[in-house]
């Protein structure tokens, strides 16, 4: 104590002090659903830079601005054509209630985009609702079906996610419901944990056989994708495009979940900014970046994030939490409730318990009422909507007429800690490379940029 008061301390924080006990209660690692909480290098660590003298900028009431996107041009007869580059991420019936899925499907047809299944197979009702559906192939198989796999619009294998790279799925006994149990043939009431790899191949060379084999089944008709958490992207999207995929997704450690052990989602993965510059710098060293699209996910939350993930390299951007929210999770109507769960609005991070308030991450009939389809599709349609005007107008605004053109001259960083990452200039850069140099600033500005910019 010093002065009367009690000095903070970096190490022993509150925080720290009471995880130390819960795990000293439970005798277990923490389990929390959403994605992490630190604070890791960020698309916010970039600016977007418009036109001036240099560019004409285009007018937003007049001057069109082009979205649509095209996923799965490699190899599938039928490539998946989206009205706007942001996609739903898979979330599964099980860890989402049916009114959830059915409101991510109704909205993502009314935008003109995809959404994906996730584990436990494809529900009718999500079918129905959705125009494009892209259907999840995990190594659990929970819900596998070859015939729902011929009813899709693609095919995603899931080799890990980003909020536990190396790690299997969870799904808490709390919502394995009678329906749920009996189409993943579960014991209901049980916890259940996904095996952290695929039951019948090891590596690459057998990935290829696999999307061989998935071509096979759906007739060389629809995209083939593989999705990874971020973790050693450079290498793995060489093997994914080698291996065969039509499409690349590469899930970020920001990205969400229903249920994941805390170290995991907290500690493991690297952040969804460096992993766009790797995948993307894979892609260009195998000359495949204008033949197999990248698919960015993990903490999307605006059409700015978006905007700046298409200009590092992306083709198209996935959503889930940020879907979730705009649905209505965290809903400060029900307040009581989430204090009645140890949390607040706009600090639940229960997803894992199946007591959600706003009926999304529950499979409890009194909660799962309270989701009305028709408004919470509404929602999110609204939310995509905005998404693809904030693209558009940024694109506009470094006078681009497709919000594909904008690329890394469009960008600069705030922080040598994201010029370093994605190799965009610092913001002054110019001047102090005209200034008299020293041999400390030739050698680490010039390194930057030579022979890029």
């Amino acid at each position: 104590m010093e002065n009367g008061f009690i000095s903070p301390n970096e190490i022993w924080t509150p925080q720290v002090i009471e995880e130390i006990q819960e795990k000293a209660e439970l005798g277990r690692y923490r389990i929390r659903g959403m994605g992490r909480s630190r604070r890791v290098p960020s698309f916010d660590d970039l600016v977007v830079v418009p036109a001036g003298l240099t560019r004409v900028p285009l007018e937003g009431y007049r001057e069109r601005c082009e979205t649509r996107t095209v996923l799965g041009t490699r190899f599938a007869q039928k490539p998946i054509v989206l009205d706007i580059p942001v996609t739903v991420a898979g979330m599964s019936y099980g860890a989402l209630s049916l009114s959830a899925k059915k409101a991510l499907g109704i909205a993502a047809t009314t935008v003109g985009t995809s959404t994906t299944t996730g584990d436990g197979g494809m529900h009718p009702d999500e079918r129905r609702a959705s125009k494009m559906l892209v259907y999840q192939y995990l190594p659990a198989r929970y819900g596998q079906n070859p015939y729902d796999m011929k009813r899709a619009d693609a095919i995603e294998i899931v080799v890990s996610q980003g909020a536990k790279p190396g790690g299997g799925g969870l799904l808490l006994g709390h919502k394995i419901s009678a329906e749920i149990a009996a189409l993943r043939d579960l014991p209901e009431g049980v916890d259940q944990r996904s095996p952290v790899r695929h039951p019948d191949w090891m590596g690459p060379d057998d990935l290829a056989i696999k999307i061989e084999e998935l071509r096979e089944i759906t007739g060389w008709q629809v995209p083939i994708y593989v999705k990874i958490g971020a973790s050693r992207v450079y290498e793995d999207v060489m093997l994914a495009a080698k291996a065969g995929a039509d499409v690349v997704v590469v899930d970020g450690m920001e990205g969400g979940t229903a249920a994941s052990v805390e170290i995991q989602t907290e500690h493991t993965g690297i952040p969804t900014l460096a992993a766009v510059v790797e995948a993307t710098e894979a892609l260009r060293e195998l000359g495949l970046d204008d033949e197999v699209q990248l698919i960015i996910s993990g903490g999307i939350r605006s059409g700015v994030d978006a905007a700046k993930a298409l200009a590092l390299g992306a083709t198209a951007v996935s959503i889930g939490t940020a879907a979730l929210l705009a649905m209505g999770c965290n809903d400060p109507r029900y307040a009581e409730d989430f204090r009645s769960m140890g949390t607040e609005p706009y600090s639940c991070h229960a997803c894992h318990t199946g007591r959600c308030p706003a009926g999304i991450t529950t499979q409890d009939p009194l909660f799962m009422e309270r989701l009305d389809v028709a408004v919470a599709s509404e929602r999110i349609a609204n939310f995509l909507y905005s998404m693809a005007l904030e693209m558009q107008t940024l694109a506009r605004s470094c006078g681009k007429s497709n919000i594909h053109h904008l690329d890394e001259t469009d960008l600069r960083s705030l922080t040598w800690e994201t010029s370093l990452i994605t190799g965009i200039p610092l913001v002054g850069q110019r001047r102090n490379h005209h200034a008299a140099k020293t041999p400390e600033k030739v050698s680490s500005r010039e390194t930057l940029t030579e022979g890029k910019w």
